[in-house]
This record gives structure tokens, sequence and C-alpha cells, in this order.
């Protein structure tokens, strides 16, 4: 079976430094890879490559069989790919449900018209008037938000009317990956999602992706916490350096050298290895 996405010989530099060297991956239908390493290892890069945000130097990136190297997210969000960002990007003066709402824009049907030409003058019209098909679109697509922050448990649905920039840090972070899902994407980037969350809320987030996965989704998956990593992964990519230096099982990898090392440092002199900051 053909891989959701194929990922090959990606490259990209900032002057002197290569951020991501030669990365290449294969995500199937299904299944959750995570990709692990130490700070400035190249993995937000890396995102931001197959989710185009940032051109290659070199390499490619195709999605649900198609070729879609360096194309702007826009496109990639129709074809349905999503992504959460490493820091928690929301709409601050819009509620919950409507930054929820934003995530399902690529899914409106009833004020898009079949005319391009007339495209904006319609859909001026419609927002206006108002008609029977959009109205049930809106409280449809409602409805749907509401379902998908049922996931979060009582996290956001009482908050469901408050200002994005009155939750708590993890709730922000909740509230960006409910806005990617309005999308019903096919394959769902999670930048770290349990960055700043405390252990109850690691626990929590945890399960979330657990359900997601459970249900089908297809999981590109960014995190530290090895123990989430470790519980979740049907496969684990590691890389440092920007280059890949170990993939398998999640046991296979936790006791590989290369990755102990890469997390550790060198062990015969007790080295640990200096923290770096993700290139993005």
């Amino acid at each position: 079976m053909a891989a959701m996405l194929e990922v090959r010989g990606l490259v990209k530099r900032f002057g002197g430094v290569t951020a991501v060297n030669d990365a290449s991956l294969d995500l199937r239908e299904g299944e959750l890879l995570s990709i692990i390493g130490p700070n400035g290892a190249g993995k937000t890069t890396l995102f931001n490559l197959i989710s185009g945000l940032e051109p290659p130097d070199a390499g490619s990136v195709r999605f649900m069989d198609q070729d879609v190297t360096g194309t702007e997210p826009e496109r990639l969000a129709r074809l349905g790919m999503a992504r959460t960002f490493q820091h928690g990007r929301v709409f601050a003066n819009l509620s919950v449900l409507d930054n929820v709402l934003v995530g399902a824009h690529t899914r409106l049907r009833a004020v898009r018209p079949a005319i391009p030409l007339l495209g904006p003058l319609l859909e001026l019209g419609l927002a206006a008037i108002r008609p029977a098909a959009v109205r049930a679109e809106e409280e449809a697509l409602r409805e749907d938000a509401k379902r998908i922050l049922t996931l979060f448990g009582d996290r956001l649905l009482p908050r469901i009317d408050n200002p994005a920039f009155s939750l708590s840090y993890a709730n922000r972070r909740r509230v960006e990956i409910a806005r990617a899902l309005a999308l019903h994407p096919k394959l769902l980037l999670l930048d770290e999602p349990t960055a700043g969350m405390n252990q109850t809320e690691t626990v929590e987030m945890q399960e979330v992706v657990h359900d997601l996965k459970r249900s089908g989704l297809t999981i590109l998956l960014i995190e530290h916490k090895l123990e989430m990593v470790m519980r979740l992964s049907d496969r684990v990519i590691v890389m440092d350096n920007g280059s890949r230096i170990a993939e398998g099982l999640p046991q296979e990898v936790r006791s590989d050298p290369a990755v102990i090392e890469a997390y550790l440092g060198h062990r015969e002199t007790g080295a640990a290895a200096p923290a770096r900051e993700d290139v993005s």
C-alpha cells in the first residue's frame, strides 16, 4: 500500500547552517509516527518543509499521491493536511468556538459559488442575506465544533464563548488542536502538543492523541516527553543535527546507542549534550 506521506531527501539551509539534511520518511494511513531528538535537531524545520511554510533547498514531498513540494499551506489544507505549532497559535480576540470554526474554512460549501469570476460578489451577497443553505451549514459546523471540543473533557466546553486570550496556556494548546481537527484532516501534524503542560495535563493530552489514533487518524508527532512517545508511536524517527540517526519500533529506538548519546552526550565522559534551540 502506498504511503499517505512520502518525504525524500529534504534539505534546508539557513545561511551556513544546514537545519535539515537529506530527511526521508514514509507515513502510512492510520499510523502514528513520532519524530524525536534534542533541541536543534531540525524537527520543527522538517514540519515546516512538509506543511509548506518553508520551501526546501532540495528533495520532495508527496501527499495523497500528489507532489506537494513547496505547496502553499492553504492548498495542503484543502488536500487534508492540518498542523499545530511548537509555540501555540490562536486568535486571541476570538472566542473558543470561533477559533475552532476558523479551522473548518476549507469545508465550506454553501458559500462557495460555482462561477469563480463572480466569487467575491456572490460571497458578499450570501453573507448579507444568509439563505437557508448558508444557515444550515453554519449550524452544522457549530455542532461539529462543539463535538470536537468534547474531546478535551470539561477543559474547553465551559469556556466556549470566552476569548482565547483569557485561557491558560494549556487550554490555548487544546484550542489550537481542536481548530486543526475542525479541518477533518487526513493527516495531522502535532508539534510538541504537551509543551508547557504539567503531568496531569500531559496525561490528558496523551489520552486525546491516543483516541485520535484509535479513530484511524494518521498522525505525525514531534514530542520531547519520551514516555508519551513510547506509549503512542507505531514507529519512531530520531533526528540530530538535521539528520536522521535512527528509525524503528519504539523499544528498538529507545535502546539504540546513537539515540542515547544524542540525548545524554558521551557516556564515557559523562558530558551532557548542550541544549540547542530548534531552527525554524
